[in-house]
């Protein structure tokens, strides 16, 4: 099953890298749990922005037009995709510095059970207060961040003093990486091609 991994590594995530490190299926299996998990924060948004709406301080609802929101949500889930093949990317070819010598399969592994939390932050899109969706953002966050630290040195079979400091440059990198697609997005949106609002 495509999503078996995602209990585990909320209930017992040590565990659970371990597991995924013994395992180790293939490429389209990783490459599959991204393609579904991304599916959330996109229809969220899609469903969120045309239906619910949201309000900033005591003004008028806003929403997008179905047709907007629908690029919106395309344009999302390319670029989750997209971000997590580059980050496992990124992984790959730090791994030299640290004397590990992943797979690319390994390294998307990790990029994808790493992120899962923070693509499962979508579902708070379906209570749109901006107070909210940044709490619920920063816990997904949080915890992506530890299960980085906690699955580089499983999966990157190298020792916890190194997988410290690997999974501190794949965060970097990370942040790097997640500027890069905020910037395209605001160029996109500055081209024309930013979305419609009804009132």
């Amino acid at each position: 099953m495509i999503l078996n991994h995602i209990l585990g590594i909320y209930t017992h995530p040590r565990e659970e890298w371990a597991t995924i490190d013994k395992k180790h299926e293939n490429y389209v299996y990783a490459l599959s749990h991204i393609l579904v998990i991304a599916l959330i924060p996109s229809l969220v948004t899609y469903y969120s922005a045309t239906q619910l709406g949201w309000k900033i301080g005591a003004g008028d609802t806003i929403r997008l037009t179905e047709q907007s929101a629908l690029i919106v949500s395309i344009g999302l889930y390319a670029g989750l995709i997209l971000g997590v093949l580059a980050l496992a990317l990124l992984v790959r070819e730090l791994a030299a510095i640290f004397d590990a010598k992943p797979t690319y399969t390994q390294s998307l592994e990790l990029a994808a059970y790493t992120s899962t939390p923070l693509f499962m932050v979508g579902f708070a899109g379906l209570y749109p207060q901006l107070w909210f969706v940044m709490s619920v953002g920063l816990v997904g966050l949080t915890y992506s961040v530890y299960l980085l630290y906690s699955g580089v040195p499983i999966i990157m079979h190298i020792p916890e003093e190194k997988g410290f400091i690997y999974a501190s440059s794949v965060v970097t990198c990370g942040l790097v990486l997640l500027s890069v697609l905020m910037a395209a997005t605001i160029i996109v949106w500055g081209s024309g091609f930013g979305p419609q609002f009804l009132h």
